[in-house]
């Protein structure tokens, strides 16, 4: 499952990871709030253990030994994946490492069975909004605070 763009690499989430990645999310959610409340995101502690072993699939993208890039597919039931977790390290935004993560989580999601991938974004994140409707991803709901988009598989 390994991919190059330049030199950046998509592979499966490792315990060595940990650090890094913890680090990448936390930045990535303190640049768009301006602020981040480590403490709201326990999940991201350990993250193998919340994610890996209980069978979700979190992808990093590496340079060299730098974590620049991280998503996670939740398999909310047997049908339906959610993308979450997504973040690229600032510095290497806009060099289609984004775009080759959710390449990467749509092939696991495929693997899986799943008819589709669902995900949500907050109202103002337009920027968000407008790269997932890049990846195929339509609105299907929104509320006060998330738009709610959906992407078919099948």
């Amino acid at each position: 499952m390994a991919d190059r763009i330049d030199d950046v690499q998509v592979r499966p989430f490792e315990p060595a990871d940990q650090t890094a990645t913890r680090r990448l999310i936390l930045d990535g959610l303190g640049e768009h709030f301006g602020f981040i409340d480590e403490t709201v995101n326990p999940d991201l502690d350990d993250i193998y253990s919340n994610y890996v072993s209980p069978g979700h699939t979190f992808l990093v993208a590496v340079s060299g030994e730098q974590i620049v890039g991280a998503v996670t597919l939740l398999a909310e039931n047997e049908t339906v994946g959610r993308l979450a977790r997504m973040s690229v390290s600032l510095a290497w935004r806009r060099q289609g490492i984004a775009t080759a993560l959710v390449g990467h989580l749509i092939a696991a999601a495929q693997e899986r069975n799943f008819s589709r991938m669902v995900l949500a974004v907050q109202v103002p994140w337009i920027e968000a909004i407008g790269f997932y409707e890049s990846c195929g991803f339509v609105e299907y709901a929104r509320d006060e605070v998330d738009v709610h988009m959906e992407l078919r598989l099948v």
